[in-house]
């Protein structure tokens, strides 16, 4: 039996391509769960697998895609039947493990969570990989004392994957969004998923000489790093919390402790590859319920497998609008 996948090659020269291809289930890696893969959908790290690799990929000839959603075929643990419908994201597939870019995978048990009722594998990869950890994001925020009513909460990144989906949340949660965009033709689409603001980046994209600026943010979900998140982190009010989801605007932080002295302000880490199953359960129940859906499907754009390499060289340039759902068989 064969199946289609895009499978990435090095050559003897180091250099890498990719391609769809029809590979034998015997390719399959060994574990204990087999998925008829549904979709899968485009994140940045999808982008350096589907290229040059960005240090991700362990070995060659290699699958990427880092989450997928599907339906079980054989299962080997008692957690999972045949027809069961289930959810990947984390756990370094598409990485270190053949991944979502194929119609078949083979998945370790303790890396799938159960599709929560109310979702079609489609919405569960609209979602995807960015919507997860868009709503452990806020999900943080909340846990240390976010509440609508505290203030305008700021979105970088915010027509990316994890912004549009962390917009939408907050918006549908009844906070006022402040959404930063470098792109003014996202402004629209920004507004259509609740942002009350649109921040310009270059207003909020230098760092300042002064540590502390007005207190304006009653908190932010961070997704570009750098620069952007030192000033931000000038700017919020006391007690607020940041949400640290990403690193677009690079991965030095050239900032002073001074907002976290004098203002008791909260950087908070949020990882999404390696979160407990019980974190997962927590975050995908919230979506199911948060995010609403027709916000959501107008976030998606359609692709297939042999859109992948077009489309993980645009997410590396910071090209791709809301959230590339990959209909694997197609």
């Amino acid at each position: 039996m064969t199946f289609k996948a895009l499978l990435v090659e090095k050559d003897d020269e180091g250099k890498t391509s990719a391609s769809v291809q029809d590979l034998d289930e015997s390719r399959l890696p060994d574990a204990d769960v087999t998925v008829a893969v549904d979709y899968s959908t485009v994140n940045y790290k999808d982008g350096l697998c589907i290229g040059p690799g960005g240090g991700l990929v362990r070995t060659y000839p290699h699958v990427p895609g880092i989450d997928f959603a599907g339906t079980v075929e054989t299962s080997g643990d008692s957690r999972y039947k045949p027809g069961d419908k289930v959810v990947l994201t984390g756990w370094r597939v598409g990485e270190a493990w053949w991944g979502g870019y194929s119609q078949k995978a083979c998945i370790k048990a303790d890396w799938l969570v159960p599709l929560p009722d109310g979702l079609t594998t489609r919405d569960a990869m609209a979602i995807g990989t960015a919507g997860f950890t868009a709503m452990l994001a806020v999900m943080a925020l909340e846990d240390h004392g976010l509440k609508p009513g505290n203030g305008p909460v700021l979105v970088t990144g915010a027509a990316g994957g994890v912004g549009s989906v962390a917009t939408a949340i907050l918006a549908n949660l009844g906070y006022e969004v402040a959404a930063v965009t470098g792109r003014p033709e996202t402004e629209d689409y920004l507004k259509s998923l609740g942002a009350t603001q649109i921040v310009p980046r270059d207003e909020i994209n230098e760092t300042v000489k002064r540590p502390l600026e007005s207190e304006t943010w009653a908190g932010c979900v961070d997704a570009v790093g750098g620069a952007m998140l030192a000033r931000v982190l000038g700017q919020m009010k006391y007690g607020a919390s940041v949400s640290a989801v990403g690193l677009a605007g690079g991965a030095g932080l050239p900032a002073t402790v001074v907002p976290f002295l004098l203002r008791g302000v909260n950087l908070l880490g949020i990882d999404s590859v390696m979160r407990p199953y019980e974190d997962r359960i927590r975050a995908w129940t919230r979506l199911a319920s948060d995010l609403p859906m027709e916000k959501l499907h107008a976030m998606i754009q359609p692709a297939t497998l042999a859109d992948l390499p077009d489309l993980g060289a645009a997410i590396l340039k910071g090209q791709v609008k809301g959230r590339v759902v990959v209909d694997v068989n197609a």
